[in-house]
């Protein structure tokens, strides 16, 4: 692989880890500020709307501008915001305001990097490469996740949160020292773009021409608002209560886990009708929320959250290659803005609504509802006839793979 690769690599891998420490240390120090849910809602509510309202915007952003500097300067904001999260934490200075305000600063400048950082990995390795690329950058990242979650909640336990926000925060610094240091290729002037709203809308055609793909993320904005509300928000709530800090973290990383699992299992998969059985991989999701609904114990939790996991790097690979497969390669990206708009857009909808929610009908029976609005979107994608025929074109079958015996 070759060094800006290996650079890239090196900076996302350390990004993850700093956010497996964030949403911890973050979730906990406005419990321990509050002590509401719906605070903490608010809180990783806002980060989510700046995040999804700016996306369309930092993808065009990064089209137009050298994508590794783009994530230089959006990863020192990002280390700026969590350090001032940090020092107000840990002067005991914090208000929800301002917690509020620093987060959708942060959520802002993740916008920026989150385009810029999916475009340049195909910049840093030759074509034939990319396949193993992607995997091994997947693989990367959950395994920082693995490391970085329970680590989280050993040190939030033991020395508070702030600190916990603190060690995101050099996260940032680090990354984009790792970023500033690739070099691509001199390449000649750019090509003569049309205006952002022509691109947009020649983006928006090719997305809603294709049934199957606004229906899953149509129904995948309802499964991502029970998903988001229910373990952003209420399972650190459940779990401060019942299973403890550190358990969670290590709850969270058997979830990453899980999908380390199932990227591996989905390489080796090869199904005619791949959408299908992604979606109905995401049946599995509801798994954790039922658990701290019902028996909020570690165990079974450790269970259902690796379950989920490998159900959902299941149904993203093939998710991925669905997409690659039936989309032109020309409003791929496009294609790709608006599926993450659609599918994030209710995120912060459920982060925000279902702290009063459940401080009015309780955690335990909010999670269960979570649960079966998660089930039933499940079930809205799997009702469509394009969903479930949708044929994935098999290359020639190699040894070692497991294939559909019917399809």
């Amino acid at each position: 692989m070759t060094r800006p690769f290996r650079l890239l690599l090196a900076g996302r891998a350390v990004n993850a880890f700093g956010n497996a420490f964030a949403p911890i240390a973050l979730a906990f120090a406005v419990l321990d500020l509050t002590g509401k849910a719906g605070d903490l809602g608010l809180v990783v509510g806002i980060r989510t709307v700046c995040n999804v309202l700016l996306l369309l915007f930092g993808g065009v952003l990064a089209d137009r501008l050298p994508k590794n500097l783009l994530m230089v300067g959006s990863n020192l904001v990002a280390a700026l915001t969590q350090a001032a999260v940090a020092s107000l934490v840990l002067t005991h200075s914090a208000t929800i305001p301002l917690l509020i305000g620093l987060s959708a600063v942060n959520g802002a400048t993740t916008a920026m990097a989150m385009p810029a950082g999916a475009a340049l990995l195909p910049l840093t390795v030759e074509e034939g490469w990319r396949r193993q690329a992607n995997a091994l950058s997947r693989l990367a990242l959950n395994g920082a996740m693995i490391i970085g979650a329970p680590l989280a909640g050993v040190v939030v336990a033991a020395v508070g949160p702030g600190w916990g926000v603190a060690v995101d925060a050099a996260t940032f610094v680090i990354a984009a020292l790792c970023f500033v240091l690739i070099r691509l290729p001199a390449t000649g002037p750019p090509p003569a773009r049309e205006s952002v709203l022509v691109e947009l809308r020649t983006g928006w055609t090719e997305f809603r021409s294709h049934t199957w793909l606004w229906v899953v993320v149509a129904a995948a904005c309802v499964t991502n608002l029970a998903w988001a509300g229910g373990s952003h928000v209420l399972g650190p709530a459940v779990a401060d209560i019942t299973i403890g800090r550190r358990a969670w973290g290590l709850v969270l990383a058997a979830q990453a886990a899980g999908m380390i699992a199932g990227g591996l299992v989905a390489m080796r998969l090869r199904l005619r009708r791949a959408l299908f059985y992604g979606v109905l991989s995401l049946s599995c999701m509801a798994g954790p929320l039922i658990v701290l609904g019902l028996y909020p114990h570690l165990v079974p939790l450790l269970a259902a959250g690796f379950l989920a996991g490998i159900a959902l790097e299941i149904f993203s690979v093939n998710w991925e290659t669905t997409m690659q497969e039936h989309i032109l390669a020309d409003r791929l990206a496009r294609v790709y803005s608006y599926d993450m708009v659609g599918s994030f857009l209710a995120v912060p909808i459920g982060e925000i609504a279902v702290g009063p929610i459940a401080d009015s009908a309780g955690l335990r029976p909010t999670l269960l509802v979570a649960a079966a609005v998660l089930l039933a979107a499940v079930l809205a994608m799997l009702s469509s006839p394009d969903v479930r025929t949708l044929r994935h074109r098999l290359p020639r079958a190699e040894p070692g793979h497991m294939e559909e015996s019917v399809s």
